[in-house]
């Protein structure tokens, strides 16, 4: 895809699980990501990344401390390493589908996010959301404003 000049745009590739931001047609960004351990879908409650194009909605956590856990989008404390199946830590970039299959994705709590689980970035092991390591997800939240185009392929 040709993305337009001028605009910042976010790449996801689910094969390499990786996310590339763009910048007035130039890559600034890229990092390893972990995406769904079960797969690509649309379905509410089955754990899946939604593909397709998207924008993000929301910026949530600016100013907040490294390693920030957030619980119902609210920053609550520090993680000091407690065991997690999902924590959500340091920013959340939280997108919404602009595809007919994506439409639910909002609904769905499907963000970009900070991870208690940083070793397995590279992998697919998050319940649907996009995870990235916690210094990269401060990078790209910095980097990216709302109304950002996304791609996840």
């Amino acid at each position: 895809m040709n993305w337009p000049d001028k605009r910042c745009c976010i790449k996801v590739s689910l094969d390499r699980q990786q996310v590339t931001l763009f910048k007035e047609g130039k890559m600034i960004f890229e990092a390893f990501a972990s995406t769904a351990t079960n797969g690509e879908g649309f379905e509410e409650g089955s754990y899946q990344t939604p593909t397709g194009k998207f924008v993000i909605r929301e910026r949530i956590g600016e100013g907040a401390p490294l390693y920030t856990s957030f619980k119902g989008r609210l920053p609550r404390k520090i993680w000091q390493g407690e065991k997690s199946d999902d924590a959500i830590l340091t920013r959340i970039l939280w997108l919404h589908g602009l595809d007919p299959e994506n439409g639910n994705t909002y609904l769905r709590y499907i963000y970009f996010h900070g991870t208690h689980a940083e070793d397995l970035i590279g992998k697919p092991a998050s319940h649907g959301c996009i995870r990235l390591a916690n210094k990269e997800m401060l990078e790209l939240f910095e980097l990216t404003p709302i109304g950002t185009v996304v791609q996840i392929s």
